[in-house]
Order: C-alpha cells, then sequence, then structure tokens
C-alpha cells in the first residue's frame, strides 16, 4: 500500500502534463505560485522516486496507471473479502466485545479498592507509629501503679498482636516497628515482675495482713494477664513463687494457731475409763462435762458457728477453758474462712477455673491440710467423749453445707476426709459404752437408791444427741432399758423397784423431749414405759390403807358379769368393817399418801400426777363400793346408810390435792 501510495502520487503528477486543468482562482490562498511551497513538492517528489519499488517500476517500463488501477482493485478485494470475513464472525465479536467490556469493569472495581485498602494499612501504620511513641515514654518513665501506664499496657499488648499479625502477612512495615515494640515489652515485663514479686515477698513480714497486698494484686490482675500472654516464663515464676510463699505462710500461721488453742481445753477430758457403765463411782465435774451436754449445743447455733474465731492468748489471760468441740469449731472455721478467700483469689488473679483452680488451691494448701488431718487423728485416737466427737461431725456437715452455698469446691474432698476419721470413732465410742452398760454389775456399783441414776442421766443425753442415728439409738436405747431394769431389781421391794423405775423413766424422758419431737420413736417408748408403771406404782400405794375394798370391789364385779352375786350374801360383816374403816380413816390414809408420793419422786410435778392418779383411782373404787352395794343382794344391809357420798368424797379429796 506504501508503494500504492507512491504510485498514486506519480501518476497524478503524470498525468498533469497531459490534461489541462482550469486553475482556480483562490486568491492569497493560492500557493503554486509560492517558490518556497514548490521546492518542498520537488523534495517530497524526489523522495518517493528514491523509494526501492518506484524505482524498480520504473526501469521495468511498468505503467503507472495501469499498475495503480490493479492494486486500487486487489485492495477492493480484500477490503470485500474481510467485510463478510467480519459478518460471518459477528456474534463472536459481539460476546468478546462484551466480555472486555466486563473484565474493566471488573479491573476498574479492584483497582478501587486495592487503592483504598493500601490506604487504610497505611494510615493504620502510622496511627501505630504515633501511638508507639507515646506508649514508650508511659513504659519508661511512669510508675507501674498509676492508671496511665495499665491503660498503655493494654495499649502496649494491642500493638504487640498487630506486630505478630503484620509478621505473619509478611508486610515489609512489620520491621520499622518491631523493635520498638519487642523492647517496650521487655521493659513492660521488668516493671511488672519486680512490683508483683515485691508484693508477694510483703507477706513474709511477721504481723502482716497478707489480704491487704492481695487486694492491690486484685486491682492490677492485667499485669499477669500480659506476662501470661507475652511472657510465659515470667509468669511461671510469679506464680510458683506465690504459691510457695502462701504454703508457707498458711502452714506456719495454722500450726501456730492449733497449737495455741490446745491450751486453752479443758484439762479435765475423758479417758478410755469413763465410760457410762464403769463400776466406780465418778466424780461429779468429769461426768458434767463428759455425758451431759448443757451448754455445750450452743456450738451449733447459727450465731456460735460462723462467729469471731477464738484468740487463744486472749483466753488464756482471763482463764477460760473450753471444750475440744470449741476449739475445733475456731480452728475449722479458720480454715473455711481462709479457704474461701484464698481460692476466689486464684480464680480471679491467676485466670484458672475447674480442676486447674482445684490442682492450684491444693498446691497452696495441701501442707496445711495434711497437718490438719494429723493432728486430729492424734486426738481422736485417744478420745473417750463422744458427745465432742459427734458435734465436730455436726460442724464438719454445716461448714460443707456453707462451701456449697458460697460455690467454692476447694474444700470438698477435705471435708470428706474429716468425717472418714471422726464417724469411725464416734462408733467405736458408742459401742463401748454401750457394751459397758450391757456388763455393768448393779451390785460393784455401792448403795443404790430410789432416785435417777447418772448412768440413765447420761445415757438418756446421748440418745437425745445421737436421735439421727436410728440404727445406734434403738441399740443404745435397749441397752439402757435393760439397765435400769437390772438396777431396779436390787432393790428388795416392788414399791422400791417402781419407784426407781419411775424417776429413771421421768428424767430420761424429760432429757429427750428437750430437744425430739414428741411424737418419737424415743420419746413414745419410754412414755409407754412411765405409764406403765405409774399406774402399778398407784396401784401398789393403795394398797395398804383401801386394799380390803379394792379386793372386794374386783371380787364382786367379778361375780356380777357371771350372775354369782348371791355368793357374798353371808360377808355382812366383812362388808360392815369395810364401810366403817374406809370411813374412819380413809382422810389420814390419803394425807400419808401424799406425802409419802412427794417424798419418793425428784421430779415434784411427777409427783403431783402420780398423787392425783392416786385419789382419781380411789373415788372410781369407792363409786364401784357404791355399786356393788346397790345392788338387790345388800340393799337391806344397815350399814348402807354409813356410805359416805360420793360427790362430798369428791370435794373432800380435792383438799388434799398438792399444789407446785
Amino acid at each position: 500500500s506504501h508503494a500504492a501510495a507512491h504510485i498514486g502520487v506519480a501518476s497524478r503528477w503524470q498525468d498533469s502534463d497531459f490534461e489541462a486543468v482550469p486553475a482556480p482562482n483562490l486568491g492569497d490562498l493560492d500557493i503554486t505560485t509560492d517558490e518556497f511551497i514548490l521546492d518542498e513538492v520537488d523534495i517530497h517528489i524526489q523522495a518517493n522516486l528514491e523509494d526501492d519499488l518506484v524505482k524498480e517500476a520504473l526501469k521495468t517500463g511498468v505503467d503507472l496507471r495501469q499498475y495503480s488501477k490493479q492494486v486500487e482493485t486487489e485492495l477492493q478485494r480484500i477490503e470485500q473479502a474481510s467485510i463478510k470475513d467480519y459478518i460471518k464472525e459477528s456474534q463472536n465479536i459481539a460476546s468478546l466485545h462484551n466480555q472486555i467490556t466486563a473484565c474493566d469493569s471488573i479491573l476498574e472495581v479492584s483497582a478501587f479498592s486495592l487503592c483504598e485498602f493500601n490506604l487504610c494499612a497505611i494510615l493504620e501504620y502510622l496511627k501505630n507509629c504515633v501511638c508507639v511513641c507515646v506508649c514508650f515514654s508511659v513504659i519508661l518513665d511512669s510508675p507501674v501503679t498509676e492508671q496511665e501506664f495499665l491503660e498503655q499496657l493494654h495499649e502496649l499488648n494491642s500493638k504487640i498482636n498487630y506486630a505478630k499479625e503484620l509478621s505473619f502477612r509478611e508486610t515489609l512495615a512489620c520491621s520499622d516497628i518491631q523493635d520498638i515494640v519487642d523492647r517496650l515489652k521487655i521493659k513492660a515485663v521488668s516493671k511488672i515482675r519486680e512490683f508483683i514479686l515485691q508484693k508477694i515477698y510483703s507477706f513474709r513480714k511477721p504481723m502482716t495482713n497478707y489480704q491487704i497486698p492481695q487486694n492491690t494484686l486484685l486491682k492490677f490482675r492485667f499485669f499477669y494477664q500480659f506476662l501470661l500472654a507475652n511472657e510465659r516464663t515470667v509468669a511461671k515464676e510469679i506464680r510458683d513463687e506465690y504459691v510457695d510463699t502462701m504454703s508457707k505462710i498458711y502452714f506456719s500461721y495454722f500450726k501456730s494457731y492449733s497449737g495455741r488453742l490446745l491450751k486453752v481445753q479443758y484439762e479435765d477430758v475423758a479417758d478410755k475409763d469413763d465410760l457410762m457403765g464403769v463400776e466406780d463411782t465418778p466424780s461429779l465435774k468429769s461426768r458434767n462435762t463428759i455425758f451431759t451436754l448443757g451448754q455445750r449445743g450452743a456450738v451449733l447455733s447459727p450465731a456460735e458457728l460462723e462467729g469471731p474465731i477464738l484468740i487463744p492468748h486472749a483466753a488464756q489471760r482471763g482463764d477460760s477453758r473450753y471444750p475440744y468441740e470449741t476449739l475445733f469449731r475456731s480452728q475449722y472455721y479458720a480454715l473455711l474462712d481462709n479457704g474461701c478467700r484464698e481460692f476466689l483469689f486464684l480464680s480471679d488473679f491467676f485466670m484458672v477455673a475447674g480442676n486447674s483452680a482445684l490442682d492450684l488451691f491444693s498446691s497452696i494448701m495441701g501442707k496445711t491440710l495434711s497437718m490438719f488431718l494429723k493432728n486430729l487423728s492424734t486426738y481422736l485416737s485417744d478420745c473417750y467423749d463422744s458427745i465432742a466427737v459427734f458435734l465436730c461431725i455436726h460442724i464438719i456437715l454445716r461448714f460443707r453445707a456453707i462451701t456449697a452455698k458460697r460455690n467454692i469446691p476447694a474444700l470438698d474432698k477435705y471435708w470428706e476426709a474429716v468425717l472418714e476419721l471422726l464417724w469411725p470413732r464416734f462408733e467405736l465410742i458408742l459401742e463401748m459404752n454401750i457394751q459397758s452398760i450391757r456388763n455393768t454389775d448393779p451390785q460393784k456399783l455401792g448403795v443404790l437408791d430410789t432416785r435417777p441414776h447418772y448412768t440413765s442421766l447420761s445415757s438418756s443425753v446421748q440418745i437425745r444427741c445421737f436421735a439421727t442415728l436410728t440404727a445406734a439409738v434403738i441399740w443404745f436405747q435397749v441397752e439402757v432399758e435393760n439397765f435400769v431394769l437390772k438396777m431396779a431389781a436390787e432393790f428388795p421391794s416392788r414399791r422400791d423397784q417402781l419407784i426407781f423405775l419411775i424417776n429413771n423413766y421421768d428424767m430420761m424422758l424429760g432429757v429427750l423431749m428437750e430437744r425430739a419431737a414428741d411424737d418419737s420413736k424415743e420419746v413414745e417408748g419410754f412414755q409407754q414405759l412411765l405409764l406403765a408403771r405409774t399406774q402399778e406404782f398407784i396401784e401398789e400405794i393403795l394398797s395398804p390403807p383401801f386394799g380390803g375394798m379394792i379386793a372386794f370391789v374386783k371380787e364382786s364385779e367379778a361375780l356380777m358379769e357371771k350372775g354369782q352375786l348371791d355368793k357374798l350374801r353371808t360377808d355382812e360383816a366383812r362388808i360392815t368393817q369395810l364401810v366403817r374403816g374406809f370411813s374412819s380413816s380413809w382422810k389420814q390414809s390419803v394425807e400419808a399418801l401424799s406425802q409419802d408420793v412427794m417424798r419418793s419422786f425428784t421430779n415434784f410435778k411427777n409427783g403431783t400426777s402420780i398423787i392425783q392418779g392416786a385419789l382419781t383411782q380411789l373415788i372410781q373404787y369407792y363409786h364401784g363400793f357404791h355399786k356393788v352395794l346397790s345392788q338387790p343382794t345388800f340393799r337391806s344391809l344397815a350399814v348402807r346408810s354409813e356410805l359416805i357420798n360420793l360427790h362430798h368424797l369428791m370435794v373432800e379429796v380435792k383438799k388434799h390435792k398438792p399444789n407446785f
């Protein structure tokens, strides 16, 4: 085509030689007369003539006009073929155009997002660079207790995480801030380590209330969190140092406290010979502290159970002494209080939970708890005070409920270990006392009287205390009843036997009813025994003054039921003697009976009840006597007129009712 262009130019110049073309009047625009322009045309023509194709055509004598037409025809043919090809591929070309347009749109959006991302990353990087500068100044110069230090420590922690993120993405900007962040981290770790260790070391000072530095550490719990996230070696060092320090502090404190508590315990304690069935007469002091509850049960009251712990040196100055269960309560409440507080601190400051928290607590308190168990085991091996052991069991049960309510599981296994020591010892002491009662020979107990025996009192106290242990109480109660019966059998008269039984049953029932319910099996059993022996005693005391009349009434009532009352028709003399004897002596007999009853029973209320029962029974017998003599068999007896009016007798009897 280039050659054709040159040929075309040449042909146009040759045509101008043969054809006369009128010259247009162009006025100022006519440049044909300008010699400078013509010179340029000559130069152009000369350049075309130097073209290789033009030179070749001139040499061969080709007709340039003909050759030009031939080229134009060829070009037209090629153009028509191209148009046909384009029309044939028009659909593909249109699809390609659409695809190119879509790709252009996607690339445009991607380019915009990439520019925006790079801008955000740059801004974030610049922001972090500025913050690092501020953080650098505060971390280096401010004390760790300042709020500003804590705030910048949070910032530093986020910068460390940011630097880690950049390093993961292999960002070149990471190297610009990594060195500064590392230096800041080293400085912060150093200052935090020094601060926490100083607080831990302050626990070791004598007379230090370690709860105060603990509360301070809780205010800066993020320090340990920072160490745990960025320098685990230092975090482990601090944790190990705290465990070692607190373990020694707790062990030393509780060892000293336990030893000083034992100095204010009662000097008079039970030994292996202090059993309820011993044959030697015990000292009153020993029996009062071993077998009677007294005020000892108050240790389980809410006010005392969670009350202030004992101060041994204060108790020594006041010359105060306490039973073992009181010392036990004080010691174990101190353990409960400190243990709960320590577990909460560990969970909060060291950020542990579940088994990890329990293991950490055990590493601190384990030595102290082992010492407690050893001391308790030593005490129990020579303990024969069943009430003390039983009260200790209830103390532990209540303390276990308190820790459960506070949601502190750290001491659960320890409570179980303590109970595993207390229960077997309690059962052994109880069995020893039961065996001693069973083996007691009443004849070796010295002089007996009808008052309640100390063994009955001790046994009733034990039954009341141990009412929750059904099997043990039933076993114990059976042995006590057998013992009382063996003791009563030592009295020669039935009257004294009944007085002894009634006094002991009444005393034991009174002790039981202080705590037990009225419908409990223990109370019900002794009530039935007391009622039966009381009825028998009433018959026994009515027999001497009124036995003849009572026998006649019972005999007559039996014959009346059989319709054989006429068999007594010949007993007029006997009846006359009974009527006149009762009328003449009943007042004196009732008075003597009342005085005798009141002297025989230590419980005046019980004695009054027996007198009332005896007088009521006497009136019933005399009413029966009236009823027998009103039968046709005895209506003709003149002595019937000497019978005392029943209503008058009731009025007179009331005058002999004792008032207490």
